[in-house]
């Protein structure tokens, strides 16, 4: 999560805007990070680098390594109004300062904004971070899946799960129905928490327990047409999903709720199970349309939100204070 209450309603101070309509997005993820010159008007990718995250990064070189996927993602643009990332917690958005210690160690209590911008020549009041959870949901509400929607909740299954909400197209968390924070993984759920039942190594373990065969989630999807048991892990873990949408997400009220990660691009084998056990609740599950973009299109959504509210947002999408980059 991000702290200093960053995601939450309440707007910043509208500045005035003259200058560039692109914008780098980046999304830290466990494995990788991706990053993304995106189109502050369409919030479109225009296009985008990835390479995988080193097990052992120094600070000094995740800086580099940033700097070298926004390059690449910027291609001949120069013109760009600075840049947003999507990160994973615990992170004070605000300050720009990891506070992981479970994950990216060298990067704690380390000023990433500020290091950043000197980087890239920038000020730093041109970077902006946000939760890597909201951010994908931010760029399905904004551009996706779950375009328009008042209320919306997202869920990335991976490794983890993320999660999300958003209150006319705005992350927020705290409010009548969000959990803590707005993260769920934590959440005591039958003899562990929510986590522990709706995740990779959930599946992985179930899967162990009944084959006795360790194998990844995109096998076990595979096999799921001929064998029994595949098929069943993945039921298992949509009745799980079904029940955690029905206690824990379906408070919140939402319209619709978007999933995404990589267990998601298996959701025929559980989403139609999960969303069954909802139906009477009117509430709509659906897939990420924007897939690995949500996250890099969520962040630029952000950035711009910042800086204009809706009935101002134009080509000119630069704050007159600094202008625009050309690194």
């Amino acid at each position: 999560m991000c702290y200093k209450g960053i995601e939450t309603t309440e707007r910043r101070a509208v500045v005035e805007f003259a200058g560039s309509s692109n914008v780098l997005t980046f999304d830290v993820g466990g494995s990788h990070v991706s990053a993304g010159l995106c189109d502050l008007q369409g919030l479109q990718v225009i296009h985008a680098s990835s390479a995988p995250l080193p097990a052992v990064v120094s600070f000094d070189g995740f800086v580099d390594l940033l700097y070298t996927l926004g390059r690449e993602a910027a291609g001949a643009e120069r013109n760009i109004a600075g840049a947003a990332l999507a990160v994973p917690g615990p992170f004070d958005c605000e300050a720009g300062v990891s506070l992981m210690q479970h994950k990216l160690e060298s990067l704690y209590g380390k000023d990433l904004r500020g290091a950043l911008a000197a980087r890239f020549g920038w000020a730093p009041e041109q970077l902006r971070f946000l939760n890597d959870a909201s951010a994908f949901l931010l760029g399905e509400v904004s551009a996706g899946s779950v375009r328009g929607a008042k209320r919306a909740a997202g869920l990335t299954l991976g490794t983890g799960i993320g999660s999300a909400f958003a209150l006319d197209g705005h992350p927020v968390t705290d409010g009548k129905g969000v959990p803590p924070g707005g993260e769920i993984w934590n959440i005591p759920w039958g003899d562990g928490t929510v986590e522990d039942l709706i995740s990779t190594r959930a599946l992985k373990a179930e899967y162990l327990a009944r084959t006795g065969k360790d194998e990844e989630v995109v096998d076990i999807a595979a096999a799921a047409k001929t064998d029994a048991d595949a098929r069943q892990v993945f039921e298992s873990f949509g009745l799980h999903l079904g029940q955690v949408l029905r206690d824990v997400i379906a408070p919140f009220h939402p319209e619709m709720v978007v999933v995404g990660g990589g267990i998601s691009r298996s959701a025929e084998l559980f989403l139609p199970i999960a969303q069954k056990q909802i139906d009477d609740l009117g509430i709509r599950v659906v897939t990420s349309s924007l897939l690995d973009q949500a996250a890099l299109v969520g962040a630029a959504a952000f950035w711009r939100d910042e800086f204009a509210p809706a009935n101002e947002r134009s080509a000119d999408a630069l704050p007159a204070s600094f202008a625009p980059s050309r690194f």
